[in-house]
């Protein structure tokens, strides 16, 4: 049957939450295995003032911590070690380019101190892999795509740019009236060389697009859609904004949709049963097709977005 309806605070449904619905011991959001049927991956954001502190207690889960908009100093300690601090430089806004990270793995205990927003990046594992800082001059932006669908992808949580034991993560920019997440995908299953099992959190921000920043009534708004494959049963389609986070259990997702005058940003954690850090990924083919009619277009002129933009 089809996903049930009304089981969140805000009567969004089982997988989808705005903001607040998941707020808990001082943090706007909290995405754990207290949600029924979510186990591999989590997310954790606050917003921080001077003198604020959260911490992270020692425990079998290996984290990335992302500064949203602010700066932040990360004091932590590794099993074994002395304690040790790390500063992260931050950024204005996740519109704003890439911003430095800081992995944690497994049994690490940490606070963070600071003034702005922070997020941090889940997935339990008992390997404890030693704690990386990974400086914004490294991030790689990556284009993709062509014409509407042309994104601004940073993956800094990736095989290819961070040694991390069973996550990835990664984030996403699209300006106003373009999709993402398109062709519709999904990733539930483990078959070889095909398709990876991962569950994966979508964290969204939105803002108003550049350039119409002076509109004091804006109400920047993206919209996400989730439905069922072929054996698995999920449907939703949401309109999405600063704060509020989707889940992907199982089944197709996509797209993601800036509406216009509005540019959206999401945070993805992905993991999954097997540990493998693989995204092998099954198109619709009812939709995969699409691609080929946009392909030659010439990738959207208002990307990348940078720090200095």
């Amino acid at each position: 049957m089809i996903e049930e309806r009304g089981t969140s605070g805000s009567a969004r449904g089982r997988w989808t939450f705005v903001a607040g619905d998941l707020a808990r011991d001082g943090w706007e959001t909290i995405v754990d295995a207290s949600i029924k049927g979510w186990r591999w991956t989590g997310l954790r954001v606050a917003n921080l003032g001077p003198g604020d502190k959260r911490t992270l207690p020692a425990s079998p889960t290996e984290r990335l911590v992302v500064p949203l908009a602010g700066s932040f100093s990360v004091s932590y300690r590794e099993r074994g070690k002395p304690l040790a601090t790390r500063d992260l430089e931050g950024r204005e806004s996740v519109f704003k380019g890439p911003s430095d990270v800081l992995y944690l793995g497994a049994f690490c205990e940490a606070e963070i101190g600071g003034s702005g927003r922070v997020a941090v990046a889940e997935a339990p594992t008992p390997e404890a892999l030693p704690a990386i800082y990974v400086p914004r001059e490294s991030i790689k932006i990556e284009l993709r795509g062509s014409g509407r669908n042309s994104r601004q992808v940073h993956n800094f949580g990736t095989p290819a740019n961070l040694a991390a034991s069973r996550f990835m993560v990664v984030e996403v920019i699209t300006p106003g009236m373009n999709w993402s997440s398109f062709p519709p995908h999904k990733h539930d299953r483990d078959l070889a060389g095909l398709e990876t099992a991962l569950e994966e959190i979508y964290y969204f921000e939105t803002s108003t697009s550049r350039g119409l920043q002076s509109r004091p009534a804006a109400d920047p708004i993206g919209f996400m859609r989730a439905y069922s494959s072929e054996d698995r049963e999920l449907d939703y389609t949401v309109p999405v904004r600063t704060g509020d986070v989707c889940l992907c259990p199982y089944a197709y997702h996509g797209p993601t949709i800036a509406s216009p005058g509005s540019d959206l940003y999401f945070l993805n954690v992905m993991a999954g049963p097997s540990g493998r850090r693989d995204w092998l990924v099954c198109e619709d083919p009812a939709h995969a097709w699409v691609r080929t009619t946009f392909e030659g277009e010439a990738i959207d002129p208002r990307l990348p977005y940078l720090r200095e933009s």
